[in-house]
């Protein structure tokens, strides 16, 4: 399934399109690649964050 195409103005149909993705990309992962997907996914936030951080401040 392609990654979905969200509208400007997010909407209810938008969060079940989200939903549908997350479903199709997890639903043959066994819990522990769930938990290390979400993981990632997080660090890959926090490190952009923080470097954003980082370019502001210098």
């Amino acid at each position: 399934m392609n990654r979905p195409v969200l509208s400007p103005n997010f909407t209810v149909e938008d969060i079940h399109k989200l939903r549908e993705y997350n479903y199709y990309q997890t639903k043959d992962m066994s819990r522990q690649d769930i938990i290390i997907l979400v993981a990632w996914r997080f660090t890959k936030k926090y490190k952009l964050e923080n470097y954003k951080k980082y370019k502001l401040c210098n």
